[in-house]
């Protein structure tokens, strides 16, 4: 599932070495919601974490995330249930993408449309 949201950089964090395996950075975005922006949390794991590195706080960003959900049973037996946002593209949000936008009529010449369907009764199926 992959979402994407626009905001404002507003807290950036130090890359973590969470395990002998595994590292994260966090980050907060500041989403506008009319008279009460949100402040929401992401997280930037393995490869991804240097991909925060060129951006400032206070710069407008596009950030496109998955949502990541799991179950943990502490060692007492009670359940909990967490959720991350892991991002793993950000930029800035006037900045256009690296990929060439595809033109929107392309192979429509090629494409037969319905004035080109036979007229009258046509059956050229084999049964």
């Amino acid at each position: 599932m992959s979402f994407e949201v626009s905001g404002k950089l507003h807290v950036k964090y130090d890359t973590q070495q969470v395990t002998e395996r595994f590292t994260k950075r966090e980050f907060v975005l500041e989403i506008g919601d009319g008279p009460y922006p949100q402040h929401v949390k992401f997280q930037l794991v393995q490869d991804k974490t240097p991909v925060l590195d060129p951006f400032e706080v206070g710069d407008t960003l596009n950030v496109f995330f998955d949502l990541r959900g799991r179950e943990y049973t502490s060692p007492k037996g009670e359940v909990s249930y967490f959720t991350n946002l892991n991002a793993w593209r950000i930029q800035k949000a006037n900045q256009e993408s690296n990929t060439p936008p595809q033109p929107q009529n392309e192979g429509a010449a090629d494409f037969p449309s319905a004035a080109d369907e036979p007229v009258g009764e046509f059956d050229d199926l084999p049964f």
